[in-house]
């Protein structure tokens, strides 16, 4: 009897020890994933809380989460102490409660103007209602929503604007720097224009794009109006040139051997460079598309506060503006803002270029 005790308690323990086991394996390869989003310090703090030792993880713990944090607090602290000894036209610099007391507000302010939003349309409703049911549906009009755009809708239009602009961006320099890669008579000919481009600043761009729009987009559309376009336009002038430039270094660097590989074949140019080129210069494809994004949301910002186009530049240019007391709060919560969602948008670049190549070097 207490030698099959015995066995049972062997078997639960080997069958306990294979789930941890397997447990740790798991955790092993959502590190990967993890790490590309800034997250990999949640893998041994999951560990230790699988019954992993404290002291094995500590060096991941400190490296990954306990570093970074001490470094913004650190950050926050120096803020909060000088700060309140530099004094501006507008008052003191605020500390980090008054900038977010200042955050606070703007999410009140944006939540209030959609709680307005909503009355204006259920009172729309009502009214149209009234209308048809007396008989008059020739009374019934639907209206738009013409309330001034909150924060939030800020961001989200700057995004709107950056994506398209980047989307532009990457359709010209992908194939463009495919083209440079393969033929030197091609490189040689875009490569002096790509010198002379390549520095232009976009507040030079900007009053070129704006006339040359105005000119030839006569009848803008709601969906893609004439300031959207201007902006857009602008970012892809100025953030292809990283994607064409890496892109011509990651085809022109491929192993020649593929190359001789499709001439033998006889693969078609199409078929050379879906199979061949792009799987071998994927990395430094991804690698110029991170630079692009980058230089393309710095580029936005200062577009949009150049020539007023709505967005989160032009929030900047308007609280510089207004001059009032919590207007230099709320820029430096815009500030804070285009850092977080440039971190954001360069993690998501590096999530797919880990999903679609063997790089994966931050």
């Amino acid at each position: 009897m207490t030698t099959m005790t015995d066995t049972m308690e062997a078997e639960a323990g080997d069958r306990a020890r294979e789930r941890r086991e397997r447990l740790f394996m798991a955790l092993n390869r959502a590190a990967g994933p993890l790490g590309v989003f800034g997250l990999g310090w949640l893998v041994p703090l999951l560990k230790i809380a699988c019954g992993d030792s404290p002291r094995a993880q500590m060096a991941e713990i400190w490296r990954g989460l306990l570093i970074p944090l001490i470094g913004i607090l650190a950050f926050l602290a120096a803020w909060s102490v000088l700060a309140p000894r530099v004094q501006t036209s507008l008052g003191t610099i605020p500390g980090p409660v008054q900038v977010l007391e200042q955050a606070d507000g703007l999410w009140d302010a944006h939540v209030a103007e959609r709680e307005k939003e909503d009355a204006f349309y259920e009172r729309q409703k009502v009214r149209n209602e009234k209308f048809i049911a007396a008989g008059k549906p020739e009374m019934a009009k639907e209206r738009s929503y013409t309330g001034s755009p909150t924060y939030l809708d800020q961001i989200a239009t700057s995004l709107v604007t950056v994506g398209l602009g980047f989307l532009i961006a990457t359709l010209l320099a992908v194939p463009a720097g495919i083209m440079c890669g393969l033929s030197r008579s091609v490189n040689g000919a875009l490569n002096p224009l790509i010198q002379i481009f390549k520095p232009v600043s976009p507040l030079a761009w900007l009053p070129i794009v704006t006339m040359v729009v105005s000119a030839l987009y006569l009848e803008p559309s709601d969906a893609l109006p004439k300031s959207l376009v201007i902006s857009a336009i602008t970012v892809t002038l100025c953030s292809l040139w990283p994607t064409l430039i890496n892109t011509a270094l990651g085809v022109a660097s491929i192993d020649k051997d593929l190359v001789n590989v499709g001439k033998v074949l006889q693969l078609s140019t199409g078929t050379t460079i879906r199979k061949l080129v792009l799987p071998s210069s994927l990395p430094l494809i991804f690698t110029g598309l991170r630079l692009s994004l980058g230089v393309g949301w710095m580029v936005l910002i200062a577009a949009e506060m150049l020539a007023q186009n709505p967005g989160l530049g032009k929030f900047v240019w308007d609280e510089f503006q207004n001059g009032s007391s919590n207007s230099l709060a709320r820029i430096i919560v815009a500030v804070l803002t285009i850092g977080v969602i440039g971190f954001v948008l360069d993690r998501v670049m590096f999530a797919l270029q880990a999903a679609f190549t063997f790089s994966t070097k931050r």
